[in-house]
């Protein structure tokens, strides 16, 4: 590892002017072009969790092959210890894909005694920088701590992609060179999610594409649907079949319309979300610039931040959802890092992160993860 130092540097978000801008006419069940999201190639889910199943529970016994993964035996159980170690520290399972790319880059999930300089261990952590002892590094629990209390310190780590988020952590010398891990990472975490133990309250969170354990929720969300008999909704798009909810309040209904608008348009860390379609990046939304600016379209006023939209109109409980209701996720529930909108039929329309657009996805793929739902009309 090129590791210099454990010091992260922070981002953040200055408020932005509101501009008027107008309501996105868009019919209920119409569709947008899809977003290919280039850059690395696929991954096989469903081998990467035979591969993962065949090493922790037993089963699986066929033979199967996953480029990245030459040595299952020893990669696949340092990646749970590193996803368990995660969870423990209430670190979301997007945290949990940082970390499994930068090892998967770093040692190829091996827990090696050798590497560049004193470099050693899973995510080649130096004693001479700090880390731990040498033989503390060689622990991969250790280790795992040790990345993730580096990764908490970076502000706004979760607006971040994977590649920038494990660059403020380990500073490489090739800070690129994450990216191409994300996919095997993303696939890695979804596959052993299932097969950690659940401590009491305790629940993981789905990555941002959407994975996760749908439990926990009952009553209207279930009623309602919890979005997965839609299947995979392309980025960017309205998965067929979806209508606004003609019996939602008129400010809701205009709500959700503005913001299926926005879909396909790239998120902004701090971007007021006044001119998502055009050339000034800082125009476009961030998750709660989204919501605020839906919501002004119609006619209700929000506050900016996440931090103080968990504040906004009233508390209610996730087990009675309806049109229009903010989910927060991410952090803590007084002061979470994400929010969404929940747009009826088992949907939530949000802006993830850096690197990626304003889509919609499953309820299901959120519930394990909902820390607070306010309702603003």
């Amino acid at each position: 590892m090129k590791k210099t130092t454990g010091a992260v540097v922070g981002l953040f978000a200055a408020g932005s002017l509101l501009l008027a801008v107008p309501i996105l006419a868009i019919g209920a069940g119409a569709a947008s072009a899809s977003c290919s999201a280039g850059g690395t190639p696929p991954v096989d889910t469903s081998a990467v969790a035979a591969q993962v199943k065949a090493i922790l529970d037993g089963g699986g016994k066929e033979a199967v092959s996953v480029p990245g993964l030459g040595d299952p035996a020893e990669q696949v159980p340092n990646a749970k210890t590193i996803q368990a170690t995660g969870v423990a520290m209430n670190v979301p399972a997007r945290g949990q894909v940082v970390a499994l790319a930068t090892a998967l880059q770093e040692s190829g999930l091996r827990n090696l005694t050798y590497g560049d300089r004193d470099s050693l261990g899973l995510f080649q952590q130096r004693p001479s920088q700090g880390w731990g002892t040498a033989n503390e590094i060689l622990d991969p629990v250790h280790a795992s701590t040790k990345f993730y209390e580096g990764l908490k310190k970076v502000s706004g780590w979760q607006s971040l992609s994977v590649t920038q988020a494990a660059q403020a952590v380990q500073r490489s010398g090739f800070p690129e060179a994450y990216a191409k891990w994300e996919p095997l990472a993303t696939a890695l975490q979804q596959a052993i999610e299932p097969l950690l133990p659940k401590a009491d309250g305790a629940s993981t969170a789905p990555s941002p594409s959407g994975s996760g354990s749908p439990t926990g929720l009952a009553g209207g969300c279930t009623t309602d649907g919890d979005g997965t008999g839609f299947g995979a909704i392309p980025a960017g798009a309205v998965p067929d079949g979806y209508e606004i909810p003609a019996d939602a309040p008129r400010e809701v209904q205009t709500a959700i319309r503005w913001a299926l608008g926005q879909l396909d348009t790239p998120y902004q860390w701090g971007g007021s979300c006044t001119d998502a379609q055009g050339s000034d990046p800082m125009g476009r939304c961030d998750c709660s610039s989204l919501m605020q600016q839906a919501y002004k379209a119609g006619g209700v006023s929000l506050t900016r931040t996440t931090y103080t939209q968990v504040k906004d109109g009233k508390s209610i409980p996730v087990d009675a959802l309806r049109p229009g209701d903010l989910l927060f996720t991410e952090g803590t529930a007084n002061t979470p890092e994400h929010v969404g909108m929940f747009i009826g039929q088992g949907l939530v329309i949000h802006a993830p992160h850096t690197g990626d657009v304003v889509r919609i996805t499953t309820l299901a793929s959120w519930k394990s993860q909902i820390l607070a739902a306010r309702r603003v009309t």
